[in-house]
């Protein structure tokens, strides 16, 4: 799993939050603590496959792209991230180690099936189950969904960090 996944879903939830703004790269760089060049890198990925919807011009900016219900945090994954649990820890020039093949080749087939499992995870939940945990959890008397909606940690009143 890589941060573009991380930043991709904080992203689609804020646009699931206000589904009549027209978001800039800069206002929802702010939201989500990043770069504005990264978040249009992420949100171009995402448009291209059908997430997001673009308005073009002085007031420009991302839509969500389909019904927050629609869309779970697998499909998310499956557009951002590419052999995210694939690791290459070694260069090309020991390939012709027996050993160091079957190792590879074990450790591929274990990553494979750790990737299939988050995937299954990942399946059970989407942008507006996200969304609603969110509003729930931010339902505090003095809190106020639109204008705190960035999720970070910090301690309740038992000193317990909570998300």
């Amino acid at each position: 799993m890589n941060s573009e996944f991380t930043i991709a879903v904080h992203c689609l939830i804020v646009l699931a939050s206000a589904p009549d703004h027209v978001w800039s790269s800069g206002s929802l760089s702010r939201k989500v603590h990043t770069n504005p060049a990264r978040v249009r890198k992420i949100m171009s990925v995402l448009r291209k496959n059908g997430l997001v919807t673009t308005k073009e011009g002085l007031r420009g900016g991302y839509r969500l792209g389909f019904s927050p219900a629609d869309v779970t945090l697998a499909h998310v994954y499956r557009t951002v991230s590419c052999e995210a649990l694939k690791l290459n820890w070694c260069s090309e020039e020991e390939a012709d180690d027996p050993e160091l093949a079957s190792v590879r080749s074990v450790m591929d087939q274990a990553f494979l099936k750790a990737e299939e499992m988050l995937e299954t995870y990942l399946e059970r939940w989407t942008i507006d189950s996200l969304l609603e945990q969110i509003r729930r959890t931010m339902s505090g008397p003095d809190t106020s969904f639109s204008d705190h909606f960035s999720v970070s940690a910090h301690k309740d009143k038992l000193n317990k960090y909570t998300i």
